[in-house]
Parts: C-alpha cells; sequence; structure tokens
C-alpha cells in the first residue's frame, strides 16, 4: 500500500566551518547542553545548511535545554533578512549518545525538521541527525563538505 504522505528523505549538508562552530559551543557550555538553530535552502532531496545560529541554554542543564525566545526570535529576524528558511535545531549531549532522549522525542513538534545531536560522551564527538514524528525519530543522511 503506498502512502498517501510520503515523508521526503533529505540528505542533510553542513559545512566543516559550520560543523567546527557547532562543537566550540558543545564544548564552551559544558557541562551542560548546547543548543541553537540551523538554517539554510531546500535544493530537492538536500537540505543544506547556511547559517548555524548558537544559542543560550536557559535550564543550564547536562540533561535537557529550553532555548532562550529572545534569541530564537533573533536569530529567524536575521533568516528572513539573509533569505534562507529554518530546517532545524541541534543540541549537545554531553554524557550520552547521539541519539534523541525519550524527552528528545517528546517535545519535537515540527515534522519538517531536522533535529541534530552532538554527543561528547565518546572520545571523538559524534554528530547525527534526525526526523522525528509522531513519536518516532528516524536517522537521516549527514554530509560534512568543506
Amino acid at each position: 500500500m503506498n502512502d498517501p504522505c510520503p515523508m521526503t528523505k533529505y540528505v542533510i549538508q553542513l559545512k566543516k566551518s559550520d560543523y567546527e562552530k557547532i562543537l566550540a559551543h558543545a564544548l564552551n557550555s559544558l557541562p551542560n547542553e548546547s543548543c541553537g538553530l540551523i538554517a539554510g535552502n531546500i535544493d530537492g532531496a538536500a537540505k543544506i545548511i547556511e547559517r548555524v545560529y548558537t544559542l543560550s541554554n536557559l535550564d543550564e542543564s547536562r540533561q535537557h535545554f529550553t532555548i532562550d525566545p529572545k534569541e530564537h526570535l533573533s536569530a529567524v529576524k536575521d533568516m528572513r533578512a539573509c533569505g534562507i528558511s529554518p530546517l532545524g535545531n541541534f543540541h549537545s549531549h554531553p554524557d550520552t549518545p547521539a541519539r534523541p532522549s525519550e524527552e528528545d522525542i517528546r517535545l519535537a513538534h515540527d515534522p519538517s525538521a531536522s533535529y541534530m545531536i552532538l554527543s561528547l560522551a565518546e572520545p571523538e564527538p559524534v554528530l547525527r541527525s534526525f526526523h522525528i514524528e509522531r513519536g518516532s525519530a528516524s536517522p537521516e543522511e549527514l554530509s560534512v563538505v568543506p
């Protein structure tokens, strides 16, 4: 049976410099989770990230985050001014793997968003992206490009 509303599978393209920006933000936020937004354009089956917005975690917690609403609004205004679209968000897991927690899944309300998680739990950082919809998370292909 065909799905009447098939979800497009996207390849997420992230510049190495933006990966490094996410990693630096995560390391600077330790011992707490870091968070931010990703924005860019969709080209066919690719979400091309043009800008990463590092934002404050109001919770100052190792296990969850709340994005500062004023910073969120400022980032969205900048996206509009730059002609790019919100594509999702990212946050770090200082002590756990790069996969969505039950709370991450419960709080993921936008099925069009990509949810990126950077784990610092292993000797080498691990960044993964997920599509979360109706309480289920599935991995997205993530490509870090020069």
